[in-house]
């Protein structure tokens, strides 16, 4: 199976980590190729927004049997689709859109699922709505919509920020989020491009959880003490970071589980850390 990845940021990475041998050729997108030194043997090219692709890419693209799509819409709607709808409707292949979560919206705190509608409350929100509508419509309902939730992983974790003096502890009361490993989000891909037909699935952990409790859990592993509490009302944060407070919900990954035949490795944020810390994290 020929793999070509839009986009090769943090997820698509571990995701060539753990699974690239299960492929026969892996080609993907990065913004500067000449600042690319960690990707091995992929075939890497050239990609933004503002560059009209080269030739070999979209050709490399409509031979590929299989797309992961982890480019992010802009304001202007989605990049990839502008610059490569034309080749991808011309040929049939499995398609994995890696999505966010956060299109639900805020629910105070209560579950949700994949037939809860989403809430296009704020533009980024509305934009990934939109992305995720034009990727099913180009292939016909055969794609994979992966929701994701928020990432960690190796070096982008709770110990890695206390370690580095980053880690806060912000209390808004009543506040959960959802999480995902990377080793999660992984295997959820490869069980996507398994799949026969396509389908959205929220890929989460079982346990959201306040954000506090992570630090002082990582704070635990560590036999450090957790940062100060900060109150959210006062905290001096960026807009892009107090957005996020913005919503609380519960996310179900019931379907993940049902459908695509999943098992977490990391079921709840203690796992995950516990793994993270034993394999050097934070030291």
């Amino acid at each position: 199976m020929r793999l070509f990845i839009l986009g090769l940021g943090y997820s698509a990475r571990h995701f060539i980590r753990r699974f690239g041998g299960t492929f026969s050729h892996i080609a993907g997108t990065v913004r500067d190729p000449a600042k690319q030194d960690d990707l091995g043997e992929i075939e890497v090219h050239a990609f933004s927004a503002s560059t009209p692709p080269a030739r070999e890419t979209i050709e490399r693209i409509g031979d590929a049997d299989a797309l992961l799509v982890s480019i992010p819409p802009d304001s202007t709607g989605d990049p990839a689709l502008a610059a490569f709808g034309d080749a991808l409707a011309a040929g049939r292949r499995k398609i994995v859109y890696l999505s966010t979560i956060g299109v639900y919206g805020d629910h105070a705190g209560g579950w949700v699922g994949e037939s809860t509608p989403p809430q296009a409350t704020l533009e980024r929100t509305r934009m990934r709505i939109a992305a995720e509508q034009a990727w099913t419509e180009m292939a016909h309902g055969d794609v994979a919509i992966l929701r994701l939730a928020g990432i960690y992983g190796p070096g982008r974790n709770a110990l890695a920020t206390l370690r580095a003096g980053t880690a806060r502890r912000i209390i808004k009361p009543g506040q959960v989020f959802n999480r995902i490993h990377a080793d999660d989000i992984a295997s959820t891909i490869m069980a996507a491009l398994r799949h026969q037909g396509g389908g959205i699935f929220n890929v989460c952990d079982d346990e959201p959880a306040p954000p506090q409790d992570v630090i002082v859990y990582a704070a635990q592993l560590m036999g450090m003490a957790p940062p100060p509490e900060e109150a959210f009302a006062t905290a001096e944060m960026s807009a892009m970071a107090r957005s996020f407070y913005a919503s609380s919900a519960r996310v179900s990954n019931a379907k993940l589980k049902r459908e695509l035949g999943v098992t977490l490795a990391h079921p709840t944020y203690r796992h995950g850390l516990d793994a993270l810390w034993r394999a050097g994290e934070g030291r």
